[in-house]
């Protein structure tokens, strides 16, 4: 049995902005089965009530250097995994997770560092540990504080650390002026540690100081290797690349199962696939849109609307929509840019473009149920979940060839295009619209990709297995 000490800045059902959320809220409860103990640290937001944790520590003490920290530890358990919350009003009982209105806090680099020293401290205290396990840059610092702070401290003797990188694309980068809050030795402040271009980078400090480092797919850690792919971190990854692995993420089937889902209008399944065809009537009823004929393909978006997920390429296919006879449903919300292009689509197209602005789980999981095809033309995606959702429900996935999406898709399962044009996604898109004429043909691939496991299960099993070779027992 192996004792993992999971950081994180939020993990479901507690808070979330991302997929970090997923993975911490359903990974340690997959590696409890295995045998392993685990317990999560993360703030404790105003979102979480105070009511109903109980107290694990009270005033523990954090130093950054000189400023002395008083935070509490609070505690609780849900479904078999124990979670402590840092209990820190002056930098957690806010509005948001990092920012207000769009904007970072002012003092993030603080915050994160306090939730990193409190996260050592509760190692030193409630729970001992075999493996400390951050997640992106938030808990980035845990392991560089502990390589400082708690170098020569025999509580931590053996003690292994591990830093998953969600997402390249957001590092923890501050000015070199707020280097001082952080209470390192001005040793910590260079090229080969936390300095970047002379900002302070809490994930190059993460990557430098960690044993071992992994991200969220195969496909993504070569990616992120590379300049194209590596956020200007490719050459600090590279270095590490002996110490580097991709493991999938998985998903929550007993959230995600058309069987069982109560969000939508009927359930179905690979055997008897005749619910799903009440679900798309549904769902074209939900958006106003016409339901005459539901022989007519529905493609579906469930996406934050930023270039990343390959806005800017799906801008450029309004000309397929108009020609071709297929409907559209969409849900999600960010970049104004993208919103009004889904307004104006929605006002030229009103029956066939369906938006929902905003976030809405129930309608999430309806979109899967009711589309026939789901697209995700990501410029870069380190894991990406919707694409193995979709595979689920039967709801045939349009992917670009990067990251997570090239792992778990393939040509008997979905449609992948590699060139990151509106070109390219034209055709596959063209490809998918052929190939559903055939609809023997494509019941055997709603079949095939609805048989698909990437369940917690071998996520954890690869997790734990890691932690084992980590501390020299495998």
């Amino acid at each position: 049995m192996t004792r993992v000490l999971m950081v994180s800045s939020e993990a479901t059902p507690f808070a979330k902005t991302g997929g970090l959320a997923d993975v911490t809220g359903a990974l340690p409860a997959a590696l409890e089965k295995l045998g392993d103990e685990v317990a999560v640290v993360m703030p404790r937001y105003r979102q979480i009530p105070w009511d109903e944790t109980e107290s694990a520590w009270d005033n523990m003490v954090v130093y950054a250097g000189a400023t002395a920290y008083r935070v509490d530890i609070r505690t609780l358990v849900h479904k078999g995994v124990r979670f402590y919350f840092v209990e820190a009003p002056y930098f957690f009982d806010r509005d948001g997770l990092y920012n207000a209105r769009n904007v970072d806090y002012w003092d993030n680099h603080k915050r994160f560092a306090v939730l990193s020293l409190a996260a050592l401290g509760v190692a030193q205290t409630v729970f001992p540990c075999d493996i400390l396990h951050s997640h992106d840059w938030q808990a980035a610092l845990t392991p560089v504080y502990r390589a400082d702070q708690q170098h020569a401290n025999p509580l931590f003797d053996g003690v292994k650390t591990l830093l998953t990188i969600h997402n390249l694309g957001y590092q923890g980068r501050f000015h070199q002026s707020q280097f001082p809050d952080l209470g390192l030795n001005a040793g910590w402040f260079t090229p080969d540690k936390l300095e970047y271009y002379g900002d302070v980078n809490f994930l190059k400090g993460g990557i430098a100081t960690s044993d071992w480092v992994t991200t969220v797919s195969p496909t993504y850690a070569k990616e992120i290797q590379t300049p194209e792919g590596g956020f200007g971190l490719d050459g600090a990854l590279r270095a590490r690349g002996d110490a580097l692995t991709g493991i999938l993420n998985g998903v929550d089937y007993e959230e995600w199962c058309p069987s069982t889902d109560k969000h939508i209008a009927a359930n179905y399944s690979a055997a008897d696939l005749a619910g799903k065809r009440a679900c798309k009537k549904a769902l074209l009823e939900e958006f106003h849109l016409p339901a005459d004929n539901l022989d007519r393909p529905v493609i579906g978006i469930v996406s934050r609307f930023a270039q990343q997920k390959g806005f800017d390429l799906i801008a450029g296919i309004a000309s397929f929509i108009e020609e071709n006879d297929v409907q559209l449903v969409v849900l999600g919300s960010g970049d104004w840019r993208f919103e009004k292009i889904f307004h104006d689509w929605q006002r030229w197209q009103p029956k066939k473009v369906g938006v929902w602005f905003g976030y809405n789980n129930g309608l999430a999981h309806r979109i899967e149920a009711g589309a026939d095809l789901f697209l995700m033309p990501s410029q870069y995606e380190p894991c990406g979940l919707n694409q193995i959702y979709s595979l689920r429900y039967g709801t045939v996935p349009v992917v670009r060839a990067t990251g997570g999406l090239d792992d778990t898709i393939q040509e008997d399962t979905g449609f992948k295009f590699s060139s990151y044009t509106v070109g390219s996604l034209y055709d596959a898109l063209r490809t998918a619209l052929g190939a559903y004429q055939n609809r023997d043909s494509w019941t055997e691939r709603m079949r095939r990709g609805m048989a698909k496991d990437y369940s917690w299960d071998a996520s954890a099993r690869a997790y734990s297995s890691l932690y084992e070779r980590l501390l020299g027992r495998g």
